[in-house]
């Protein structure tokens, strides 16, 4: 179904640009390639797309974290997330880019660091700051492995993307604990189950689920 969209898409397009390009000595020359412009822009809006992922562990109720820390960490789940998002972009709050670099002392390797922040001022080597999660996302696209985009947390971040959002890739872990952050209600927008496989650690139960929009 996608490739039947792009192949119209393409289309199209060309069918128009040439029409367009047999005028373009006319007096409306100006304006003529002002539409070449912006029918490249919304061509490659469309065929060069990139996918928005979220990708997160939350217990029970979607809790994500306490004291910018995280409730869980299992071991697999991290390989995973490593494996899931390595050569790809991350879009991130300040804050979790704090307790990133408290535990390795730099950013992810193998992976550009968007930090959004409202703070004009803030800036720290390896990272690409923006001031917005749309201007994160757009940083984001220019960066290597771009194709798909990860939104990396916190609460806020998620909670931002969320409608930009094409996939949730989430370890709903089966546990309660206290947290100051939580995942947003995500319930009735993913409903499409793409993999789902449940695994155990210590006694403690999980599921790796990716979900994407119906």
């Amino acid at each position: 179904m996608i490739a039947i969209v792009h192949e119209n898409i393409s289309f199209l397009y060309s069918a128009i640009k040439d029409v367009i390009q047999i005028h373009r000595e006319s007096v409306y020359d100006g304006l003529t390639m002002s539409i070449i412009d912006t029918l490249n822009s919304v061509y490659d809006c469309f065929m060069k797309r990139a996918q928005i992922s979220m990708i997160a562990a939350i217990g029970r109720n979607r809790e994500l974290g306490k004291g910018n820390e995280l409730l869980w960490r299992i071991p697999d789940d991290l390989k995973r997330v490593r494996t899931l998002t390595m050569g790809h972009p991350l879009v991130m709050g300040r804050k979790t880019f704090d307790s990133i670099i408290a535990v390795t002392g730099k950013p992810l390797p193998g992976r550009t660091s968007v930090v959004v922040t409202r703070d004009s001022d803030w800036h720290h080597e390896g990272a690409v700051v923006a001031h917005s999660i749309e201007e994160g996302i757009e940083a984001a696209k220019k960066a290597p492995g771009s194709e798909e985009i990860f939104i990396f947390g916190g609460a806020q971040i998620y909670t931002e993307a969320l409608p930009y959002a094409d996939k949730l890739y989430l370890t709903l872990i089966d546990d309660t604990k206290e947290a100051d952050s939580h995942f947003p209600p995500y319930e009735d927008q993913f409903t499409k189950v793409v993999f789902e496989e449940s695994r155990e650690y210590e006694g403690l139960k999980y599921r790796w689920v990716d979900l994407e929009r119906r």
